[in-house]
């Protein structure tokens, strides 16, 4: 593969790349490239964790990318994830891969990492505390969307730590990329910085998109990242999420009450899942339907689709039904292996069980 082809398959990954020179040199330099990402396990994993984080990361890898998963258990104590509660976030930690094992991550070019082997290293908390010291509080602050929460409110000590510890964790493990979502950005941003700073390296950074939630879009906020954190889809909101092991009933139930206007394109989370999920695992979309409301259509692209729907030649109703066929098509493997896998069984039931109790 050239570095032609390569930077535009991970282009297909990244909604911003920052930047693209720096990572053409990557491709053309590097012999062992590797890219960060990182979890907080903590609830049921949905489809964006699941069927799209497996997508971007399998696209990466085919452009030659390794990846360093870390498993950031201590981060979602810190976070007071499962109530901080570290043998239950370990016992989600272990779901969260078994679901990638069975929706197709290419499991032989990822190594998960956990936080809590790092933090047995005191050269982990050194490099912490070096780069505490690199910034004002308020700069760590501003870093909050990583932690699913806002500048404004009440942090805790521990929350504050979190970026430094996210920052830690990229030049510990040795990544020269960190490919996580465009929620992430404001801390790799300041992990460009410190790597500065701190005689490091300015790591690339590749943002995905979010996927969307369901629901009826709330607000219209005008900062990038705080309206990709409004919207995108949340477990915390189950109505408008889809969880990797819901069964057929629940995903119909829930694609049937999305937000889908007719000939609304902009912010429609039913044709986003159209883009970056079906049409990345599926050659066509097929739209059954009556003659008289325009018979069966094949879709080949999501810019045929888009382009239909905004002219309003197919009914929201019609393209839900579709949707929903081949979300239950993609899920149905992964339902399988937890209810045949007798570990895998035993992980979800444990999880399921912990969002009842916490």
């Amino acid at each position: 593969m050239t570095t032609e082809e390569k930077l535009n398959l991970i282009s297909q990954v990244g909604e911003e790349i920052i930047t693209q020179q720096e990572l053409r040199s990557l491709l053309e330099k590097e012999k062992d490239l590797v890219a960060y990402d990182g979890f907080e396990p903590s609830g049921q994993i949905h489809i964006a964790q699941g069927i799209l984080r497996a997508i971007n990361v399998n696209k990466m890898i085919k452009a030659g990318v390794k990846f360093k998963m870390l498993v950031a258990d201590w981060h979602a104590m810190a976070n007071n994830k499962m109530g901080g509660d570290l043998a239950k976030i370990q016992t989600v930690g272990k779901y969260f891969i078994e679901v990638w094992k069975a929706c197709g991550m290419d499991l032989n070019n990822v190594e998960f990492i956990w936080a809590s082997d790092l933090v047995k290293d005191s050269n982990y908390w050194k490099l912490v505390l070096q780069i505490a010291k690199t910034n004002s509080i308020n700069r760590f602050i501003r870093t909050a969307e990583i932690m699913g929460r806002q500048e404004d409110m009440n942090l805790t000590a521990a929350q504050i730590i979190y970026p430094c510890m996210q920052a830690a964790d990229i030049f510990t493990l040795k990544a020269r990329i960190t490919q996580l979502g465009m929620d992430q950005r404001k801390v790799n941003m300041l992990a460009r910085e410190i790597g500065q700073i701190l005689g490091f390296w300015k790591p690339v950074v590749i943002s995905h998109h979010m996927l969307m939630g369901l629901g009826k879009p709330a607000s219209d906020s005008k900062d990038k990242i705080k309206r990709t954190v409004e919207l995108k889809m949340s477990k915390s909101k189950p109505d408008t999420s889809i969880f990797m092991t819901d069964s057929p009933e629940d995903i119909e139930k829930k694609i049937n009450k999305a937000w889908c206007l007719e000939g609304e394109i902009r912010e429609n989370p039913i044709l986003e899942y159209c883009q970056y999920i079906l049409f990345e695992k599926f050659s066509e979309i097929v739209i059954e339907r009556p003659e008289k409301f325009g018979g069966t259509v094949s879709l080949k692209s999501f810019s045929e689709l888009e382009k239909m729907f905004a002219e309003k030649e197919i009914h929201p109703q019609d393209l839900k039904k579709a949707v929903a066929k081949l979300i239950n098509e993609l899920i149905e493997p992964v339902r399988q292996h937890f209810a045949k896998d007798s570990e895998a069984k035993k992980l979800l039931e444990e999880v399921k069980s912990f969002e009842v109790t916490r």
